[in-house]
């Protein structure tokens, strides 16, 4: 199991040079830092990849899609531009160096259309599997991420999600579950987690508040054992947005300040990953 720290954590907007915060991350001890592609495009990947290499980190990636590139569209030309989109967030991530990229890429964030979930979730899963191609060709996995009720309709639960990766019927496509989205939406995230089985390749952690693990009433204790149960041994990235008045931050509600200090909750966090996650048998 490889433990991996958001670099949002630290950023105020999405475009920000991660250099700073691979070093920050590398002296605390991370294994590795999410980026979000939002910001990267493979002019910056060479550059992003030596400086990660250079301080001993991993990188795993993270993007999501809008309403321009909706994978769930009756629109055909839409769904083209999903494919294509993702075709170049894929390369992105490979070029980086990294073997994941997971986010909101079943359908666009904020967007909801329940009356029509049935048909979109097809359409999703059909969309989707149009780059298993191109995942197998770059050693690339796509993990699509269970959202909680507040950011989209598709995917707010770990069956609905994992429904739609089984759809694709692709070896290099899974789920990312998340505890702040299966904190509102699971009865039982542990059992939410073994019903996913070999379907999760990624997870991502934070409290309750989407501030540092162990700091609420998140049980973390559980999702450990639910994860060495079903032999998860991938990311257990800490995603974390506690900073207000950033540009990212208002993309994701965060109206307050969650914790005082990011790199002392990043600190924090790891100390409190490793003493509940590693040493689960």
């Amino acid at each position: 199991m490889k433990f991996g720290i958001h670099a949002g954590l630290w950023m105020k907007a999405w475009t920000d040079d991660p250099a700073p915060i691979f070093k920050t991350a590398a002296k605390i001890g991370y294994d590795g830092v999410e980026l979000s592609l939002l910001g990267i495009g493979l002019d910056r990947a060479d550059e992003i990849r030596a400086q990660a290499e250079g301080c001993g980190l991993e990188l795993t990636c993270s993007t999501g899609l809008g309403p321009e590139a909706d994978p769930t569209s009756d629109d055909p030309a839409v769904r083209n531009n999903a494919v294509a989109v993702l075709t170049q967030a894929i390369q992105v991530t490979a070029r980086l160096g990294a073997k994941g990229l997971a986010g909101v890429v079943a359908a666009p964030w904020g967007v909801f259309d329940p009356a029509n979930k049935p048909a979109r979730a097809a359409r999703s899963a059909a969309t989707l599997a149009r780059v298993d191609t191109v995942l197998r060709d770059e050693g690339v996995t796509l993990g699509i991420e269970a959202l909680n009720r507040f950011e989209g309709d598709l995917t707010s639960t770990a069956a609905e999600t994992c429904a739609i990766a089984r759809a694709c019927g692709s070896d290099h496509i899974g789920v990312l579950l998340d505890s702040f989205h299966m904190n509102i939406e699971e009865k039982d995230p542990p059992a939410a987690l073994r019903a996913a089985g070999e379907t999760l390749v990624h997870y991502h952690v934070s409290d309750n508040d989407r501030g540092q693990p162990g700091s609420g009433r998140y049980d973390f204790a559980a999702d450990a054992q639910a994860l060495a149960d079903i032999g998860y041994d991938k990311w257990v990235v800490a995603e974390m947005f506690v900073m207000a008045g950033h540009s990212s931050s208002r993309d994701l509600n965060i109206w307050r300040d969650i914790e005082p200090d990011p790199t002392v909750a990043a600190t924090n966090t790891l100390v409190y990953l490793k003493e509940v996650f590693g040493n689960v048998g």
